[in-house]
């Protein structure tokens, strides 16, 4: 059903279905005589089937139909709509361009979606003849990638194969599920290291000592070492024992 800004898809679906309905003859077979009171009934079905334009007319939206002029034969009421949808053809070119252009994939839905939105887009081009290659596409998904597939795209591009569509789905899909299998891990890192700040803060921090490194370290006083000032209270005491066993 044609409803305005769908005629170049609806235009290809009504050639199909003409041709397998054997009802096409306008644009196989030149217009045949019109018929008279002395033809044949087969004459006549001929030519009635050749300016058939019931299955056209059914296939148009009712909202629409009034607003093209009526024709009797098929070449003329195609001409009609051609001309009463080309600015529609440009319009919706302008948007499929702009919405192309714009997409990002902003976690919403899965990667997988995003890029068979994206394909969709640009078979849409594809059929208004705007040409969308294979390896156009591909670079244009990757921009529209976030930078968490920044080393997936590093890898695309320092690879001398190029990919098709499918194997970009296949490998971004991989990616996708890579990425989130790595999120918890991600995740428990960072809160444990700010559990570790924490605690790190609440420790209060040992003092630099500041004594003279030729003092004694245990009277603080110059002249002796410390191991010097305990030898000679050990031979103080030995002295003192001596003179009380005297």
């Amino acid at each position: 059903m044609i409803f305005g800004d769908n005629y170049t898809e609806w235009k290809e679906k009504v050639l199909l279905t003409l041709g397998f309905s054997d009802l096409d003859l306008e644009l196989r077979v030149d217009e045949p005589s019109i018929p008279t009171e002395s033809c044949t009934p087969a004459a006549n079905v001929d030519y009635e089937r050749w300016k058939n334009l019931i299955l056209i007319k059914a296939h148009i939206s009712q909202s629409i139909r009034g607003s093209i002029p009526n024709r009797n034969k098929f070449k003329a009421y195609i001409k009609v709509i051609d001309e009463q949808f080309i600015s529609s053809n440009k319009a919706l070119t302008s948007t499929l361009m702009k919405r192309l252009s714009s997409m990002t994939f902003d976690r919403s839905r899965t990667v997988r979606e995003h890029i068979m939105d994206m394909r969709d887009n640009a078979a849409k081009l594809n059929s208004l003849k705007v040409d969308m290659s294979e390896p156009f596409l591909v670079h244009f998904i990757l921009i529209s990638l976030p930078v968490e597939y920044g080393p997936f795209n590093i890898y695309y591009n320092t690879h001398k194969d190029k990919w098709s569509i499918n194997k970009l789905l296949t490998m971004c899909v991989q990616e996708e599920k890579r990425l989130k299998h790595g999120t918890p891990e991600s995740v428990n890192l960072v809160t444990l290291g700010k559990r570790n700040a924490k605690k790190d803060k609440s420790v209060p921090t040992k003092k630099k000592s500041t004594f003279d490194k030729d003092a004694c370290r245990f009277c603080k006083k110059k002249g002796h070492w410390k191991k010097d000032l305990k030898y000679k209270k050990w031979l103080e005491k030995k002295r003192d024992h001596a003179q009380l066993k005297s």
